[in-house]
């Protein structure tokens, strides 16, 4: 719906309904996402349907999220900061920095944490240990990740968010240190063919070493993506499992409503039958009393007439007496 100035009324704003969505715990997503949708198609909104269909069910974890950053907006906004500085701090490879915003983000994620925990379960959904963990790792991702941040600070988180596996614990020691310039190598005291094979054969295993430690970047580079995309999986499948087990939930509570409508209906089926043979025994009582009443009102019809036949013959011969009494 339309107001004059073209703008939608409240209540209708897409973007309203979204947050509305998200504020809800997970048992009440679906339904309300359809209701509103369904609200958008008959007022023919067609991509504002579309977009609010197209919706996620948040997880317990993300629900407990955003749930946070809208319950706490001033922690929020902290916390937001101080993901900026790590972020910064990261990125100009300031160790010293690193290790004290570090210390920092680790103790602040846990009263975070503790705080999500405390709001969900006030609101009547306490969250496991494992759904805890999740809401942690959503946070580490907040302070990591401008683009989590980004979904955070929207209220809109659907599942866990996944921090970069390079930012983190271990961005303190992933700092590199400062190092002393080499020493000037020393020049043998003769150039003699037993120093050139030591040199060669030092450059050999300097270069083997080198190769290693390349190898080993790139092993642990491909095992931290596969760990990456290996929790981005997981993410996905618990968010799939909680939208299927709210999905099980609602069909069986209809499935439960549907049944008690059903035996309420054969109750009463039950009861409009037996007064229905109740009626059909009253009915035959009464045809009955139809039949006996019609025999007695011919009988009294008949009994009727053949006085009211002798009451005329009678007044008649009364007259005809009169008459010889006048005559004589």
């Amino acid at each position: 719906m339309r107001r004059e100035d073209g703008r939608s009324a409240p209540g209708d704003d897409v973007e309203a309904v979204l947050d509305e969505l998200y504020a809800l715990p997970p048992s009440d997503f679906v339904a309300r996402r359809e209701e509103r949708a369904a609200r958008a198609r008959t007022r023919r909104r067609a991509e504002d349907a579309r977009r609010i269909h197209a919706a996620r069910r948040p997880t317990l974890a993300g629900w407990a999220a955003n749930l946070l950053r809208r319950s706490r907006p001033d922690e929020a906004r902290r916390f937001l900061k101080l993901g900026r500085a790590l972020r910064e701090a990261y990125a100009t490879l300031d160790p010293g920095g690193l290790k004290e915003l570090s210390a920092q983000r680790r103790r602040i994620v846990s009263e975070m944490s503790r705080q999500a925990a405390a709001l969900a379960r006030e609101a009547g959904h306490p969250l496991s240990d494992a759904v805890l963990r999740d809401v942690e790792t959503t946070l580490r991702a907040v302070l990591a990740d401008p683009e989590a941040a980004a979904v955070w600070e929207a209220g809109r988180v659907e599942g866990v968010l996944t921090p970069p596996s390079e930012f983190g614990a271990e961005a303190v020691a992933a700092a590199p240190a400062r190092r002393e310039p080499p020493a000037p190598a020393r020049k043998p005291r003769g150039d003699t063919a037993a120093a050139r094979r030591k040199d060669a054969a030092a450059r050999r295993k300097d270069a083997a070493a080198e190769r290693r430690r390349a190898e080993l970047r790139e092993r642990a580079a491909r095992a931290r993506e596969e760990r990456r995309a290996a929790e981005a999986r997981l993410g996905e499948r618990r968010a799939a499992r909680e939208e299927a087990a709210a999905a099980l939930a609602e069909a069986g509570e209809r499935e439960r409503e549907a049944g008690e409508r059903v035996a309420a209906l054969e109750e009463q089926l039950d009861r409009a039958r037996t007064e229905r043979e109740r009626a059909r025994s009253g009915l035959g009582e009464a045809r009955e009393r139809d039949r006996t009443a019609a025999r007695d009102l011919t009988g009294a019809e008949r009994a009727a007439a053949a006085a009211a036949l002798r009451a005329d013959k009678a007044e008649q011969a009364e007259q005809a007496e009169q008459a010889e009494r006048g005559g004589a």
